[in-house]
């Protein structure tokens, strides 16, 4: 068992702290990183934690919780920011600011590398030349947004592998959704004149794009052009439609602007973004921090940081509640960022407004803060509650702030695999989920002893790496799953972790009526014949039951991915050419057969080593299998 580091001497480590730019990455007593932060003067900062007179619990705990200090020196404020950026992403530590829930970070994408552009829903903004708009709160939104622009301006919408093996047009085109231009001559100009109105409606210009097409449209009819007028009038009233949702403007307002609100009590802190485009509100987000214990200006400088970095872009003017210490080298930093994604040269503002229709939009953003650090706190509440009901009901030793949940996946016995996943205070903590790759028993369906040897790697490692354990085991499964697990437990001598069986409910046979009932979810202990049949509606079993679910998503999905390298591994085999290497590129690329078969021969002779003739032989042998 891993054993914690002498005291740490902070005054000394700050006495030693040169007074330069710089980040600094604070661990635990465990080795830990705990905390990451920048500053323009590395030793007056770190003075600032070791002297702050404040309530601010972290710092109190300082003393004892800290192991080390060290220190990352760099060459100016801008690139302590970078440097913090990059190592707070790599290592996420437990105190830094973290927006949550990747799956809410959708874009539209308008690419530059084919003859003809599509837009297209994308996850993460890459440094690729393409135009990036969004975030979008769901991919519904950012679909349907895309179906609406699709259909004003006719762009392309298949896929380049369906686009370049057409032989006729598609239904798009009988429809009149795209000039056919897989097949059929299409006037150049015209596409890109359709690409760029795509880019105005989709930068918030489109009152701007409305009023060039009206115009555009009372021309064409001038000219007794009238079915270009027709096709120009219908356009323009389709997108005169769509904004008329966007018609109240909360100022008045030439410039986007984006307004951040910021609610704190303790070591909770809300933060909220509003949004707007010329005035017109198109946007909120809000997110909640526990265990944000640093300043208020680190917490909001460090969202700012997170947020854009994410891919949001970067507005002409931030709204902020309060003054950052280093404004200037954030500015600096959002203008760079604006410039790498095609925006304005204009230089982003941050302002703290002091009166007008702006203040306004200010209190807007902080009542927005507050009432998500009003949510968050209800809904903690209620977790809590639930976890506290868990600990009674099922008579535990402690309240089960972290539960660890196992699950194995085979398909008859073939490619064993298991997956760990973690509930903290009754949320899923996905960076603590752990896969593991069945060892010694491909081609035998064992689910006890699969349990056996995961429970044993976990808890194995746990006690030479001095990790965290769980308050609580939850395993997959009924008494001969649960008496599997205990052993392991045994066999490694803990005993101070509580551990049960959840059995899923199953629908019974029919009866002479022909009707059927499903049996209730059921809830195993050590030791104990009959299982725990507890309030089937009850907010304990449906947390139970997310993390059973959950634990089985997640071990399923580690499954398919190995089954499908196993089955691209088998295919390559055979192909001249394809030895142990490109076999390795080929798989950490495309990862499944149907990926492969999907590919053009293009993407796959840019894997290394493969090349167009290999290419060409690995399609070939691909489509005869």
């Amino acid at each position: 068992m891993a054993t914690d580091a002498p005291a740490f001497d902070f005054a000394e480590r700050v006495r030693s702290a040169p007074e330069t730019p710089g980040v600094y990455l604070m661990r635990d007593r465990k080795g830990r990183i705990i905390y990451i932060g920048k500053a323009r003067n590395l030793r007056a900062r770190l003075r600032q934690y070791l002297h702050q007179q404040d309530e601010r619990f972290f710092v109190h705990l300082l003393r004892e919780l800290l192991g080390g200090i060290e220190l990352v020196l760099t060459q100016s404020d801008k690139e302590a920011l970078l440097v913090e950026n990059e190592l707070v992403k790599r290592h996420q530590p437990e105190f830094n600011v973290k927006l949550r829930d990747d799956k809410n970070f959708i874009h539209l994408r308008l690419g530059s590398e084919h003859a003809w552009p599509r837009l297209e829903v994308v996850r993460r903004p890459k440094d690729d030349g393409a135009r990036y708009f969004g975030p979008y709160a769901s991919a519904s939104a950012a679909r349907a947004t895309l179906r609406r622009v699709n259909g004003f301006f006719g762009l392309r919408s298949c896929r380049d592998t369906v686009f370049k093996n057409r032989s006729r047009p598609c239904l798009e085109y009988q429809i009149g959704r795209c000039p056919g231009m897989c097949v059929l001559p299409v006037d150049r100009a015209g596409y890109d004149e359709s690409l760029q109105q795509t880019a105005l409606f989709l930068s918030g210009r489109g009152g701007e794009l409305a009023d060039g097409l009206r115009a555009k449209m009372l021309a064409a009819a001038e000219a007794e052009e009238f079915e270009q007028a027709a096709r120009l009038r219908d356009q323009w009233q389709a997108i005169e439609k769509s904004l008329e949702r966007q018609r109240v403007a909360f100022v008045e307002e030439d410039r986007d602007i984006d307004v951040f609100g910021l609610h704190r009590e303790g070591g909770r802190v809300a933060f909220a973004v509003l949004r707007l485009e010329r005035g017109h509100l198109i946007g909120a987000e809000t997110f909640t921090q526990s265990g944000a214990e640093f300043p208020d200006d680190e917490a909001l400088s460090e969202l700012i940081v997170r947020f854009y970095d994410r891919g949001a872009q970067v507005p002409d003017v931030l709204l902020l509640p309060i003054a950052l210490d280093d404004d200037e080298t954030l500015q600096s930093w959002l203008h760079d960022l604006r410039q790498e994604r095609g925006g304005p040269r204009r230089r982003p503002q941050l302002q703290q407004p002091q009166r007008g229709d702006r203040v306004r939009l200010l209190e807007m953003a902080q009542e927005n803060a507050r009432q998500a650090f009003d949510d968050q706190l209800r809904g903690s509440d209620r977790a809590l509650a639930t976890l506290e009901g868990l600990r009674r009901k099922l008579e535990l030793s402690r309240l089960p702030r972290r539960i660890e949940c196992f699950d194995n996946s085979n398909i008859q016995g073939t490619d064993p695999v298991a997956g760990m996943v973690v509930f903290r205070d009754g949320e899923p903590e996905k960076a603590s989920y752990r896969r593991f790759r069945i060892r010694g028993m491909d081609g035998a369906a064992d689910d006890f002893a699969t349990m056996y040897q995961v429970l044993v790697r976990r808890f194995e490692r746990a006690q030479r790496d001095g990790t965290e354990l769980p308050d609580l085991v939850v395993v997959d499964g009924g008494p001969g799953q649960l008496r599997m697990a205990v052993a392991a437990l045994h066999d490694l001598g803990v005993h101070d972790v509580d551990i049960v069986g959840l059995a899923k409910a199953r629908t019974q046979e029919s009866d002479d009526a022909g009707s059927s009932r499903r049996t209730p979810e059921r809830v195993y202990k050590p030791n104990q014949q009959h299982p725990l049949i507890l309030p089937q509606q009850s907010d304990e079993v449906l947390l139970l039951t997310h993390l059973r679910d959950e634990a089985h998503r997640f071990a399923i999905t580690f499954h398919r991915e190995r089954r499908g390298k196993r089955t691209l591994a088998s295919a390559l085999d055979g192909i001249p050419g394809v030895g142990k290497a490109r076999k390795a590129a080929l798989l950490q690329t495309f990862g499944s057969v149907r990926a492969l078969r999907k590919a053009t021969p293009e993407a796959i002779a840019a894997v290394p080593g493969i090349g167009p003739a290999l290419a060409a032989q690995i399609q070939e042998a691909l489509g005869r299998a």
